[in-house]
């Protein structure tokens, strides 16, 4: 029997299936450029390797975990290149200035981006912001190493969030 495949035939976006067959294309299209070999016995192992990294992959890291808007990530390179290079100049000059003084602390910060992707995400890209780090995980919140707790680090948290929510997609909580 031979059926015409509609649009709508198609495995939808974030299902397991759709992962499975984006993640094998890649890791088989990584396969080949690296190998650069079109020989049988290459494509055959390669194919293998690929089914393996994408059974992998997707046990490591499921469909449902959340997603990245890359290009909406992009867009916020000038900020986050920016960011960094402030950071850069803060943690020098507290370190190389004596003066300047130092209130180190904690700060918890309660994220609305629930464990996984879009969490792990958000700490990492304000691990760069100017005098604090990342430092632990509860369940509704992060907490933050700070140089300086008399700074308003909650509220620039709080932007950060804001400006990121768009390219970081939450997925479902997986108790």
């Amino acid at each position: 029997m031979i059926r015409n495949m509609r649009a709508s035939d198609a495995p939808a976006a974030g299902s397991p299936v759709r992962a499975a067959i984006v993640r094998g294309a890649g890791l088989f299209a990584l396969w080949v450029v690296l190998m650069q070999s079109p020989k049988p016995l290459d494509l055959t192992v390669g194919t293998l390797a690929a089914i393996g990294a994408t059974y992998a992959s997707l046990r490591l890291l499921p469909p449902d975990a959340g997603r990245v808007r890359f290009v909406a990530l992009l867009a916020l390179l000038p900020r986050f290149l920016w960011q960094s290079l402030k950071a850069g100049i803060d943690v020098a000059r507290r370190a190389f200035a004596p003066s300047v003084p130092l209130a180190t602390g904690f700060v918890d910060y309660r994220t609305g981006f629930p464990p996984g992707i879009a969490r792990n995400h958000f700490a990492t890209i304000t691990s760069l912001m100017p005098g604090s780090l990342p430092s632990g995980d509860g369940p509704d919140s992060i907490e933050y190493h700070c140089l300086d707790i008399g700074q308003p680090v909650a509220e620039q948290l709080a932007e950060e969030e804001r400006r990121l929510a768009p390219a970081l997609l939450p997925g479902r909580h997986r108790g």
